[in-house]
């Protein structure tokens, strides 16, 4: 019960505006993850910036399982599996970006898409982590069952092979 998964990885790129641009996101998660992307809304207005209330601005995959875990070693291999501390929360999820999609190994320019850079979000959880976002009885969870930083650190060294910076 105490061993680290990964319950989900959340690929998010922000295009700023909708349209055609929007679309050509969507085809470049849809080639990279396999999954199928979600268009995500602005909830504020941004007169600096033209953004109004429920435009769409962005679009994401969630990923779990394997299928998670191969995105992410071949996301780790394009930041050269390095990642800072300051990445990791407290609760042991991390964060990253990478410039450009065609830094992921094996991937080549698309100019028909032509070029994103896109966050990855990682959430690191344990067995039994359900507990506190299941509807009927929910429960929270102990402290000594939380996940920290260095047990996410632990996790990656031994999974990925990544080297965490300081």
């Amino acid at each position: 019960m105490k061993k680290a998964v990964i319950e989900k990885v959340t690929v998010n790129i922000g295009v700023g505006e909708g349209g055609e641009k929007l679309e050509k996101a969507g085809a470049l998660l849809r080639k990279l993850t396999g999954g199928i992307p979600v268009k995500t809304k602005t909830m504020k207005r941004i007169p600096a910036f033209g953004i109004r209330p429920n435009m769409f601005v962005g679009t994401l995959v969630t990923l779990r399982g394997e299928v998670a875990e191969e995105f992410l070693k071949k996301a780790l291999a394009a930041k050269g599996n390095k990642i800072k501390i300051k990445s990791i929360d407290n609760l042991g999820n991390f964060s990253f970006g990478i410039r450009e999609y065609i830094d992921i190994p094996k991937v080549n320019y698309d100019p028909d898409i032509g070029v994103f850079g896109m966050d990855v979000c990682v959430t690191m959880g344990r067995p039994g982590y359900r507990v506190k976002r299941r509807r009927l009885k929910r429960g929270r969870i102990g402290a000594s069952h939380l996940l920290t930083r260095d047990d996410s650190i632990a996790y990656l060294k031994e999974k990925f092979g990544t080297e965490v910076l300081q």
